[in-house]
C-alpha cells in the first residue's frame, strides 16, 4: 500500500491553517479532505473513513472533544492526532482518554506535525 491509499482528514474552522496542512500533507503524496466545521467533518468519517483525522480543539459549534467522541462512534479506530491552542491541557487529558495519539500545540512546527503523521501512516 502506497501513501495514496492512505486518507487524512483535517479538522479546523482556520481556513489559512487547513490550506498549510493540505499542501504539506499533499506532498507526502496522501489523498487530503478538509472540513470547517464538526458536521462536515463528521460526513467525511463516515463517507470515507479517513486513516487519520488532524483535529483542531477550539471549533466554533461542535468542539474537538465533541467531534471527537462522535468519530469513535462511527470509526473507533481512526487514528486522530489533536492541535491546540496553548493551555488547554485540562481538554487534552480528555482527548489523551478518548484515544487521541498526541496533541500538536499551535503554532506547531510543520516538520514535527508532519513527522507525527508519516509515523502513524507508515504501518
Amino acid at each position: 500500500m502506497g501513501s495514496k491509499d492512505k486518507k487524512v482528514l483535517i479538522v479546523d474552522d482556520q481556513y489559512g491553517i487547513r490550506v498549510l496542512l493540505h499542501e504539506v500533507l499533499d506532498k507526502e503524496g496522501y489523498t487530503i479532505f478538509q472540513a470547517p466545521n464538526g458536521v462536515t467533518a463528521l460526513q467525511i468519517v463516515k463517507d470515507e473513513q479517513p486513516d487519520l483525522v488532524l483535529l483542531d480543539m477550539k471549533i466554533p459549534g461542535m468542539d474537538g472533544l465533541e467531534i471527537l467522541r462522535h468519530i469513535r462512534n462511527i470509526e473507533p479506530e481512526t487514528k486522530v492526532i489533536m492541535m491546540t491552542a496553548y493551555g488547554e491541557l485540562d481538554l487534552i487529558k480528555e482527548a489523551t482518554v478518548l484515544g487521541a495519539i498526541t496533541h500538536f500545540t499551535k503554532p506547531f512546527d510543520i516538520d514535527e506535525l508532519r513527522e507525527a503523521v508519516n509515523q502513524q501512516l507508515v504501518s
